[in-house]
């Protein structure tokens, strides 16, 4: 009786170790020191390219010169439709604004369509990458060109248009950049565009 119940306890004693040693496995088995792997390499990724404090002025800079070309393109592209239809000030802005906002895209879209990314996912990763970009800067640029006298009235031929212009996008890139720093540093913005260009 004794003995049986000493080998029913070594049987029990057998299996909870097996099962802890499975668990054991588990835990630090193939698969998931695989996954761990591959957790860390992806940290290790984000933290090399976008984490907080290693994002330089250059690649921020870079990412809004980005949105200034498109924007730049829509804005004339805007004015010159504009004034060829003898629309006012209004619909010539908003106009303005939206090609701005379509070149914008458009860009940011060659890049990651040429990467062999769907264009539904290339899309989407557009509009993260760069719509709060464009809004800031069609706002300061529009504003300014608004606020400066003599400016929205001025022809396409007129010295004044495109000195304001060039003072208004001027102006436009420089307070875009920090926010494109600040996007890229948390992993948005252009950080997601980043991914596909590697």
């Amino acid at each position: 009786m004794q003995h049986d119940a000493h080998a029913h306890h070594g049987h029990h004693q057998a299996h909870d170790g097996h099962e802890g040693h499975a668990g054991h496995e588990n835990h630090t088995g193939h698969g998931s020191h695989e996954d761990h792997t591959a957790h860390h390499g992806h940290e290790g990724h984000a933290g090399h390219h976008h984490a907080p404090g290693t994002v330089s002025w250059s690649m921020a800079a870079k990412a809004t010169l980005h949105c200034l070309t498109g924007c730049a393109i829509g804005e004339v592209l805007g004015m010159i439709i504009g004034t060829a239809f003898g629309w006012g000030n209004v619909p010539t802005m908003i106009l303005a604004i939206v090609l701005a906002f379509f070149f914008g895209y458009a860009l940011t879209l060659r890049g990651i369509l040429s990467a062999g990314v769907d264009f539904r996912t290339a899309f989407k990763v557009a509009l993260a990458a760069d719509t709060l970009s464009i809004a800031v800067m069609e706002l300061i640029d529009n504003g300014v060109i608004a606020l400066w006298p003599g400016a929205m009235d001025a022809h396409l031929d007129e010295p004044l248009f495109w000195v304001v212009l060039a003072i208004s996008l001027a102006t436009a890139f420089v307070v875009t950049t920090p926010v494109n720093k600040w996007m890229i540093g948390r992993g948005k913005g252009h950080a997601v565009v980043h991914q596909y260009h590697h």
